[in-house]
């Protein structure tokens, strides 16, 4: 029997989305979640199922990266896993997952990739594949691998005419995060904004900028949909130049009692050592 060809371009309920012109299925159509965020080191499920529900289990089922067909993420075919030409990174990570807690798996048309331990390296395009003598259906996701970094470090220095060069430091994100300056007021223009990646691929962000001594400041660093994180300095509230160099000043100070003071306690045990040897003699 001739395969059906169709072209159609879908979105449907729940965010479902198909895009296809390849021979269908006997009228079944690939549906997925286009877009799937995930933390890393985390567990995820890429949703992939037919339309109309029906049993996959004796269909061949790939999901694979672009251009990486003939070596698949995940290879089912005559009801088994074919491991041969697995791609080596996800041996281990992958398995069928459920799109829903209601799902039946394969017997219910459920294709869903649940893959473990999400690297960065997992960030990308994800096609999921479905053949039979009938005909071969597809339709792509995108897969998004997070990773929250540090709160950021605030460092200041007080320059002249009370103005302060404000310093904003966070590593350890992925994706790309941004930064923010802002007062009580409005977002701030940083003067300096740079970003750098470590061996392991995650991204550090640093900036600066120049503000009044009697401002209060805040710098949020984040990911776009993710939690951010914030660090706030009430400029007004830290010490001045001036006062910096009277704490040193009184420190000085400090030391030279001490010092004086040991000085007067040896005096003092030199003093009784020869009166105690006097008072011998005349015994």
């Amino acid at each position: 029997m001739g395969a059906l060809m169709m072209h159609v371009c879908l979105v449907a309920a729940l965010g479902a989305y198909l895009c296809t012109a390849a021979p269908v299925l006997g009228g079944l159509q690939v549906f997925v979640t286009p877009i799937v965020s995930v933390r890393r080191g985390h567990t995820t499920t890429l949703p992939c199922w037919l339309n109309p529900p029906e049993s996959a289990e004796g269909l061949e089922v790939r999901w694979f990266r672009p251009d990486q067909f003939d070596s698949p993420i995940m290879f089912y075919q005559k009801k088994k896993f074919q491991d041969s030409s697995q791609k080596a990174s996800y041996v281990g990570r992958v398995s069928f997952g459920l799109k829903d807690a209601a799902s039946g798996g394969l017997t219910t048309g459920d294709l869903s990739l649940k893959l473990e331990n999400a690297m960065i390296e997992d960030a990308g395009d994800y096609t999921c594949y479905v053949s039979s003598d009938q005909g071969y259906d597809r339709a792509s996701a995108s897969l998004i691998v997070t990773e929250m970094g540090t709160s950021p470090l605030l460092s200041a220095e007080w320059k002249e005419d009370h103005m302060v060069n404000l310093s904003c430091e966070s590593v350890g994100w992925y994706p790309e995060p941004s930064l923010r300056w802002s007062d009580q007021k409005q977002v701030l223009t940083p003067e300096s904004l740079k970003n750098s990646k470590d061996s392991s691929g995650l991204l550090s962000v640093h900036s600066w900028l120049l503000v009044s001594s009697s401002t209060e400041v805040s710098c949020t660093v984040g990911v776009s949909n993710e939690e951010s994180k914030e660090a706030r300095v009430h400029l007004e509230n830290h010490p001045q130049p001036e006062f910096i160099q009277s704490s040193s000043s009184s420190v000085a100070g400090w030391v030279a009692f001490a010092l004086l003071l040991i000085a007067m306690l040896v005096l003092l045990g030199v003093l009784c050592y020869k009166k105690e040897r006097y008072m011998f003699h005349l015994r």
